[in-house]
């Protein structure tokens, strides 16, 4: 065990017992209503971490890229879902080898172009894919439109030699930006869609929505129609989900960023030693990109490269040396910055994970 101080700065700190609560709340939110829980690795990219979610009744993984399915294998999973458009026939070796080695495996289909592209990758393979055809429900991202698109997407896909259509998936990314006070009506709205255009094409098919900001009110509002819900930061927290959204407390974050203060250059500024290359560029609609996590008035308001800049009515109390734990706006870029993290209990360190499918965006 070692103390905080005694740790080289700045370091990514990892609360075990937080994440353990975070996982089961949502797990027992999903299980409550019939749902299943295929929570996305994106987030965290940690074995450790995997083998906790499924020990506590994950149905399977949810990755975005083929190598992060690949780092997860060791975690025991069976069933895994890339929700990503794969094109690449040079990586149907991998893909066959994956899905040699799992129960179940789908990856997602997007639109008619890359649907050709996807059957020519399974061709390629020797074998047929299972596939989720993406929805858009408001991002304006991957997806079809309309039911319309939707149907005629589906009649090609019954017509493929290589790909077999199993349900359909959508990430409502947009809901980030969504007042609290609306969330569940239009949570709502977005279920009713999902469910109108599986109508369309074959009742029986899956619906898999996947995001931290709608997963449990999904799971509480699925009445039978939504069969699994994939979101990816809820066993972490960050202040996107603590205090934009307001879907989890701010004492159940379980990261925070270990920074020593190195310089004040002038009365209301602080400069710590962790700058982009920890927070990463991604920050708050208030354009923070982390804030104290003892509650004090101190945020990072600026990053460089290897710099943070500190600024709040409670700045001044720093000195240089001083240790300040923040809370990242955004941690899954967070993550896959380090190779590993501080495992805590809270108060001291007690260990560490490998961030093992860090990078892997192949």
């Amino acid at each position: 065990m070692t103390s905080f101080d005694a740790l080289p700065t700045p370091a990514v700190l990892v609360n075990r017992d937080k994440v353990a609560a975070n996982i089961h709340r949502m797990q027992a939110t999903c299980s409550a209503h019939g749902v299943e829980l295929r929570p996305h690795i994106k987030t965290h990219k940690m074995v450790a971490v995997a083998r906790m979610q499924l020990a506590a009744g994950a149905r399977g993984l949810t990755c975005a890229k083929l190598g992060e399915a690949e780092a997860m294998l060791p975690s025991g999973v069976r069933e895994m879902f890339i929700a990503h458009s794969l094109v690449d026939p040079g990586k149907a070796p991998r893909l066959a080898a994956l899905a040699a080695q799992l129960d179940d495996l789908r990856v997602g289909v997007t639109s008619e172009g890359q649907m050709e592209a996807l059957s020519r990758v399974a061709a390629a393979t020797g074998r047929k894919l299972n596939v989720m055809l993406a929805v858009d429900t408001g991002l304006n991202r991957e997806g079809v439109r309309s039911d319309e698109a939707a149907v005629k997407l589906a009649t090609l896909l019954a017509r493929s030699a290589h790909l077999v259509l199993r349900g359909l998936y959508c990430h409502e990314g947009h809901f980030y930006g969504v007042d609290p006070a609306t969330s569940a009506d239009q949570a709502e709205a977005m279920i009713s869609r999902l469910d109108q255009v599986r109508k369309s094409i074959d009742p029986q098919l899956a619906i898999w929505p996947g995001c931290s900001v709608t997963a449990r009110v999904i799971a509480e509002h699925s009445a039978g129609r939504v069969q699994a819900v994939r979101p990816g930061a809820y066993m972490f927290g960050d202040l996107s989900l603590a205090r934009t959204t307001g879907v989890m407390s701010p004492a159940d974050v379980a990261v925070e960023i270990l920074a020593t203060v190195i310089d004040r250059p002038e009365p209301g500024l602080a400069l710590i030693d962790a700058g982009s290359k920890t927070f990463s560029s991604d920050r708050t609609p208030l354009n923070l990109f982390g804030a104290a996590a003892d509650g004090r008035d101190i945020n990072v308001v600026r990053v460089n490269e290897e710099h943070g800049y500190l600024r709040g009515s409670e700045v001044d109390s720093l000195r240089i040396g001083d240790r300040i734990r923040l809370v990242p706006a955004h941690v899954c870029t967070v993550i896959n910055l380090t190779d590993t993290v501080i495992v805590t209990d809270g108060q001291q360190a007690i260990g560490t994970w490998l961030v093992d499918a860090r990078g892997r965006t192949q």
